[in-house]
């Protein structure tokens, strides 16, 4: 097929049919596989049928290029045969035997200088080209002229001196210089040509018409782009390739771009090889090397792979590169298209593929090159070499540093099919465990219970363990866990009471996650006491254990704080002792109000647990601030982490209903509540499974809280009431009556009183301030005594909902904080104290839509109209609270106009203006026209997307 060469197609036949004056000639060069002998062959094919023209051609042979006058003979010999159609060797004659007798009786002996016989014959042959070409035209070809025998090469100079007469055309392909054997024979002859058609890779045109016409489709972009880089263009390659697609049934499309080299024929490898053993008596075995070492290996390590001579491998490796099989560079040998190595890698015998890797490693490494590029090799090669698991433990390191997780597996796995002691593969299987933490869970607790089984080192098997429950827990494997923890704990005590120690921890802190296991470690717990772990390494986290007790049984803020400082002294997820029990020492910030501080340690886990290093401890990370943002009423910023928790999540196969979603789902839930959207908080709680049945983990106690908020809200005041009647049982089980965790009771108070159960409402709301006041954390407190000061109502409970609105104003708890200024503005309204009502009611507007708490705004709104206001925004300060006119009024002052100016342009009296100024000025908390600029500016820029 010749498509891609039509123009040079049209030239030969230009030179074919033109009238023969005199003596004419064209070579046509090019790589190997780039069409020159289908086209010389298309080119003679219309000029054979024409009786008016003798055609002789033979192809030049690598077997007979020392063969004097191998090409000639070829060329001729078949003239001499009984044709009637040759008359001028029919019959025979003494003239025609003379000068066919040198060189037809001539023994087959290698080329020696042109003696007298062979000046006889070249002009011998000169005679007989003159008389054929006198007879009829005469048309001489010649394929691979490259590889022609030198009294041939002799002969044609000769010829091509002295054809200008003769109504005669002469043809050639030349392959590429380094594959010529007698470069300065050839090297003569070549100028001598008239034309010179040079051919060179197929464009992407071409290409697409060859897939058509092969596969009978037109391709899509994509695949015609994929297979013209792949085969360079080269023909031979792109009919072998797309031979391969078409026995395989595959249709040209784009998807299967990346994947063209997968589709080339077994039979092509043989033949490349073939033609490369013509070029050099090594070439074969260089390619081979270069092939399945892979990359661009240099003349060193293919001479110490194949056991060659040095400069055996650089000859074989010039001429291959001269012949435009491969590219040389200052880094080594590649060839020129990802199709010839994968051809000539197929045919490579699999236990040849082994041992060339594994001499390649052998020499990199005594070489001292980069290690992961020597356990490249290894990964490809035989097993049984005692130095490799060694050298593949520590490559995997590397890659691990380097955040290659995928490729450090990988290298592990090949160390552990060698023959190991005990301890390296209980090493080997922990670290692969570890990695597969964020792969495949279930492998990655296979891996890591057999490492447990053959580790005898405590320091290693607490670290193993401490691993493996992680795992199970995150596959809900809840008593496996527990059960890993105490056995281990168990096992290392006699010889290392600090590890055994630091496996007790993880053990309680699990232990209390759920309802049934709780109680059994709770005498544990009290006993334990920071001293017991003074100045080691099991200090901080014994620190943070002690400081969710404290929390726990609400007591001390100023003990939690303490300990939760100390626990945090290397931050969240200290890369020496990754563990969960950190997040409870922020946990328990958060419950003694102290946020800002918690909010700074989940800000500097988030940075350190960025998505390249580990999704799970970054997705952790994200969650615990995302709840901590929720607390403070940054709904959009709780919002935006809980979100991104998820997706890191999903990234890892993780989806929401996998015990580890369950955090960041209710954190998103409960920020989609307090924005009003009802709908999507219950369908948000569905697709994780957390609309049914709970189990006792402890993070359902939240989820319980959450979803009997939603309840109520939707209206379903049973069943909300239910889930946080629950909570309690759960926490009260656990021994944590501090409602600094979860405040159901005060939430159960107020359905209860809308259920008109007062008196258990008040019982609640009463215990819950009484615990609030014995913790002494005013958000804390002001939550129960708004919930008391609801539940009692009438003019009590409105002096208790003021001292509510006293102790949250000022707290990070800002939803709250506008929870009580709305209750307070519904009671005032409901004693007739209208002004208060109106004063609170705005305020809380106000707060509430800066938290975008868009269901409590909405209510503190219609409370406001109903309270007799006719509110023209949604808030009461910052910008958003500015009127149309008002924001028109500010932005002119801001640019500096005066207030007479102003008034013109907006043709109002200057009274108007001073007062809606007066308005801008409160409503933006600012003196005077001095912020005016500064405060539009800041505003404009917390707008802007």
């Amino acid at each position: 097929m010749l498509i891609g060469r039509e123009r040079e197609l049209s030239a030969l036949a230009r030179l074919l049919g033109d009238p023969w004056t005199g003596g004419d000639s064209a070579v046509i060069s090019g790589g190997w596989g780039c069409g020159k002998t289908a086209l010389l062959r298309a080119a003679l094919a219309d000029i054979r049928q024409d009786p008016g023209t003798c055609v002789v051609s033979a192809v030049a042979d690598p077997l007979e290029r020392d063969l004097p006058f191998g090409v000639a003979r070829r060329l001729f010999e078949h003239l001499a045969a009984d044709d009637p159609s040759e008359q001028p060797f029919r019959d025979g004659t003494p003239d025609d035997a003379r000068l066919l007798a040198p060189w037809t009786q001539r023994p087959d002996e290698p080329a020696s200088a042109v003696t007298a016989q062979d000046a006889e014959a070249l002009g011998g042959l000169y005679r007989l080209c003159v008389r054929l070409a006198g007879a009829r035209r005469l048309l001489i070809a010649v394929d691979d002229l490259q590889w022609a025998d030198p009294h041939s090469l002799l002969w044609l100079r000769y010829l091509l001196r002295r054809a200008d007469n003769l109504p005669l055309v002469v043809l050639a392909t030349l392959g590429p210089g380094d594959a010529r054997p007698h470069a300065a024979a050839v090297a003569a002859v070549e100028p001598l040509f008239q034309h010179r058609l040079t051919l060179d890779g197929l464009a992407d045109d071409a290409v697409e018409a060859l897939v058509t016409q092969v596969l009978g489709e037109a391709p899509e972009q994509p695949f015609t782009v994929a297979c013209r880089e792949a085969t360079g263009g080269n023909p031979l390659l792109l009919h072998a390739v797309l031979r391969g697609l078409r026995a395989s049934g595959q249709r040209p499309r784009a998807e299967l771009a990346d994947r063209i080299t997968g589709r080339v024929p077994a039979d092509l490898g043989s033949a490349v090889l073939t033609r490369m053993q013509e070029v050099d008596p090594h070439a074969v075995t260089t390619a081979q090397a270069v092939a399945v070492l892979g990359g661009a290996p240099g003349i060193d390590l293919i001479t110490a792979v194949t056991g060659l001579p040095e400069p055996a491998v650089a000859d074989a490796a010039h001429r291959l590169v001269g012949t435009g099989w491969m590219t040389g560079t200052e880094h080594g040998l590649s060839f020129v298209c990802d199709v010839l190595p994968t051809a000539v890698a197929a045919v490579v015998l699999p236990s040849r593929h082994r041992d060339l890797h594994l001499r390649a490693a052998r020499h990199l490494l005594a070489h001292e090159a980069p290690l992961l590029r020597v356990a490249a090799h290894l990964l490809l090669g035989p097993l049984g070499e005692p130095w490799v698991p060694e050298v593949l433990g520590r490559a995997a390191t590397l890659a691990a540093e380097q955040g290659d997780d995928a490729h450090a597996a990988a290298l592990l796995r090949r160390a552990l099919r060698e023959e190991l002691t005990a301890e390296l593969r209980a090493t080997l299987l922990a670290t692969l465990g570890e990695l597969e933490l964020t792969s495949s869970l279930p492998v990655a607790v296979r891996n890591l219970e057999r490492s447990l089984e053959l580790s005898t080192a405590p320091t290693q098997q607490t670290a193993i363990a401490r691993k493996l429950a992680g795992a199970l827990l995150a596959l809900d494997r809840h008593p496996d866990a527990l059960e890993t923890l105490r056995r281990t704990s168990e096992a290392v005590r006699p010889t290392d009471p600090a590890q055994a120690l630091r496996l007790e921890i993880d053990f309680i802190h699990t232990a209390l996650s759920e309802a049934t296991s709780a109680p059994a470690v709770m005498p544990r717990l009290m006993e334990l006491d920071v001293s017991d772990a003074a100045g080691g390494p099991v200090q901080r986290p014994l620190a943070a254990l002690l400081s969710l007790r404290a929390a726990m049984a609400g007591t001390s803020t100023s003990e939690v704080v303490a300990l939760a400082r100390l626990a945090l002294s290397q931050g969240m997820a200290p890369e020496d002792d990754e563990s969960i029990v950190y997040t409870g020492a922020v946990t328990s910030l958060g419950a003694a109000g102290e946020t800002e501080l918690a909010l700074a340690y989940a800000d500097a886990a988030v940075r350190a647990a960025h998505p390249g290093t580990s999704a799970f401890h970054y997705a952790h990370a994200l969650t615990t601030r995302a709840n901590i943002h929720c607390r403070r009423g940054r709904l959009a910023d709780c919002q935006a982490d809980a979100e991104a928790a998820l997706g890191a999540l999903d990234s890892i196969g993780v989806g929401p209903c996998n015990g580890l979603s369950t955090f960041a789902i209710t954190t998103l839930a409960e920020t989609l509540l307090r924005q009003g959207k009802l709908t999507d908080a219950e369908d948000l709680l569905v697709r994780g499974d957390l609309s049914g049945r709970l189990n006792g983990n402890w993070i359902n106690d939240y989820v319980l809280m959450v979803r009997g908020w939603l309840r109520c809200a939707q209206g379903r005041l049973e069943e909300g009431l239910a889930d946080f009647l629950v909570c309690g049982e759960r926490t009260g089980a656990r021994g944590m009556p501090n409602p600094g965790f979860f405040p159901w009771r005060s939430e159960a108070a107020l359905v209860y009183a809308a259920l008109r159960q007062g008196e258990t409402a008040r019982t609640l709301a009463e215990e819950e301030l009484r615990l609030a006041r014995i913790w002494g954390v005013p958000e804390v407190t002001g939550v129960a005594v708004r919930a008391l000061g609801v539940v009692i109502g009438g003019r009590k409970g409105l002096d208790l909902l003021g001292e509510a609105v006293r102790l949250l104003d000022g707290t990070p708890a800002r939803v709250r904080y506008a929870q009580a200024l709305a209750d307070y503005g519904v009671l005032a309204r409901k004693v007739g104290r209208l002004s208060e009502a109106r004063a609170h009611l705005r305020r809380a507007v106000s707060v509430a839509h800066e938290c975008t708490a868009t269901s409590l705004a909405d209510q503190a709104l219609a409370e406001l109209r109903a309270a007799g206001d006719r509110p023209r925004t949604r808030t009461f300060h910052g910008v958003g609270a500015l009127t149309p006119t008002e924001r028109r009024v500010a932005d002119l002052a801001g640019r500096g106009m005066t207030n007479r100016e102003i008034a013109q342009r907006l043709f109002v009296g200057l009274r108007t203006v001073e007062v809606h100024l007066t308005n801008v000025y409160g409503k933006l908390a600012i003196d005077g026209r001095a912020g005016l600029a500064r405060a539009l500016a800041h505003a404009d820029a917390d707008e802007s997307p």
